[in-house]
């Protein structure tokens, strides 16, 4: 709900203005399969409305509580406009239909639509395991296919995560480019004299773009690029945990403290005593760093022409919840930085992958290295002592899927449904995000219990199906619970 309101809603709103108002800019958005199943899921639907109705009518009574406090009750203004024209939007701009809205951006040509894998797992963990990964990789395409009548050009590796493999894997599944952390071509492309301003084919003959390192800290760190200016807004300051518990209660999960959206203080400093947030002031700054930006690609681009002799690509990639979510700011910057970057006075162009490669530039071939993004930038954080366990527990339950889909060909009614779970099931445990937390200590425990909860219901299901005793009680419930991909074809693990 909080990246509906906070980046889907805001970037639609933004790109559809850079559209009507003629701006040349390109981008390239990655629309997980995950993420399209929760934006077409009716029940999540209805409970986002359900959300932003209470969301409103907080913001409502703290427009009320403020209304003498000269220094909060404008920024309680700003949310109630911003939350009405969500809300207005969602329910009748979009018709409650945001992949439809996103089909129509990419029907412009501007925006560049791709996949990830199914369930973002962490490919270079499961890939011993053929089948799994390349079940993650083909749902993920055939995702897109089915939400946006199209075939996907690129694709997002999950947590950019590479590994020698996968280019075949991504080839056969009809992808034509993917993106890669910078030093998974670094050293390889340092002897073509272009390192990772140019793209290169990998020997799968599927075009690899690499991340450039500059572009990215500019904007990504909170400590050296522009979200962690003293201006912006404070994400982590929220009246969920600052307001008296009883006041807050009816707008609380469970009656428990947590985020509410409702965010009064700026940045200030590192210090828990925070100055109340001006978002004049904010979008200000905004425009400045937007502007540094531009002139920093352009100083950026002059001087790697001069020093390698090429035009060079900057390829600048993020997390698209950084931009409204984690950087309140952010969107208004993205709309700012195209519309100074379009202006004609820049030496360089925004361009798509697709763009790209279809200008028949000659690509020379390399062979990336094993890598990711996050700490280290190799695989550290999904592959670590506290939760290095949970692989040989997927790759067991993989094998057995495989041999469960190929021993099973031709199941109809209970089995094919139990067969079709199973693969979601499994398809669950396999979340990246799983590991990730793990690492987390925060966290652990919850992703610890929701890795246990599919894997158990993977392993129950097998069981079942084996012994040939599959209990309709136990499958209905899943099928309610976990009902992602609803067209999924087990047999898809047995090719």
């Amino acid at each position: 709900y909080e990246a509906i309101t906070d980046t889907y809603i805001p970037l639609l709103n933004i790109l559809e203005n850079l559209l009507n108002d003629r701006i040349d800019f390109r981008i390239t958005l990655s629309l997980t399969p995950t993420l399209l199943e929760m934006f077409n899921d009716s029940l999540l639907i209805s409970r986002y409305q359900r959300h932003m109705d209470n969301l409103i009518e907080l913001t409502e009574k703290e427009v009320f509580r403020t209304r003498n406090d000269v220094r909060f009750n404008p920024v309680v203004r700003m949310y109630l406009r911003k939350f009405l024209d969500t809300k207005r939007r969602f329910e009748y701009t979009y018709s409650r239909d945001l992949t439809a809205a996103f089909r129509s951006l990419y029907d412009s040509g501007r925006i560049e639509l791709i996949t990830s894998a199914a369930t973002h797992a962490y490919l270079p963990a499961i890939i011993t395991e053929y089948s799994a990964a390349r079940a993650q990789i083909l749902i993920g395409a055939e995702s897109f296919q089915k939400n946006f009548s199209s075939r996907a050009n690129g694709i997002w590796l999950p947590e950019c995560g590479y590994t020698p493999g996968l280019d075949p894997l991504l080839k056969d599944a009809g992808l034509n480019f993917f993106f890669l952390e910078s030093h998974g071509l670094l050293n390889e492309t340092a002897k073509y004299g272009h390192s990772i301003y140019a793209p290169v084919k990998t020997p799968a003959g599927i075009v690899a773009f690499s991340r450039d390192a500059e572009s990215s800290k500019q904007v990504w760190s909170a400590w050296e690029g522009y979200p962690g200016d003293p201006d912006y807004r404070d994400f982590y300051r929220d009246i969920g945990f600052d307001q008296d518990l009883d006041y807050l209660r009816p707008y609380l999960p469970d009656s428990m403290r947590t985020f509410t959206g409702l965010k009064y203080f700026r940045i200030t400093g590192k210090t828990d005593n925070k100055e109340p947030y001006v978002p004049e002031k904010a979008v200000a700054k905004a425009a400045m760093h937007a502007g540094h930006f531009v002139k920093s690609r352009r100083d950026q681009a002059l001087q790697l022409h001069e020093k390698l002799k090429i035009k060079p690509l900057i390829t600048a990639a993020y997390d698209a919840e950084l931009f409204g979510h984690w950087w309140f700011e952010g969107p208004a910057w993205l709309d700012m930085m195209f519309r100074k970057g379009a202006s004609g006075r820049m030496p360089f162009r925004f361009i798509t992958p697709s763009e790209y490669i279809a200008e028949g530039r000659g690509l020379e071939t390399a062979a990336p290295s094993v890598s990711s993004w996050g700490s280290r930038g190799y695989s550290s954080t999904w592959i670590a002592p506290e939760n290095s366990w949970i692989y040989r527990h997927l790759n067991r339950a993989a094998r057995q899927m495989t041999r469960l889909a190929q021993e099973n060909p031709g199941a109809k009614g209970l089995l094919k449904r139990s067969l079709n779970q199973s693969a979601r099931e499994l398809l669950l445990s396999q979340a990246s995000d799983w590991a990730f937390m793990m690492k987390k200590e925060s966290a652990s425990a919850f992703a610890t219990a929701k890795f246990n909860e599919h894997l158990s219901n993977f392993t129950d299901l097998h069981q079942q199906i084996v012994s040939g005793q599959i209990k309709e009680t136990r499958l209905i419930p899943l099928e309610l619970k976990n009902s992602l991909f609803s067209d999924l074809d087990f047999r898809i693990f047995g090719k």
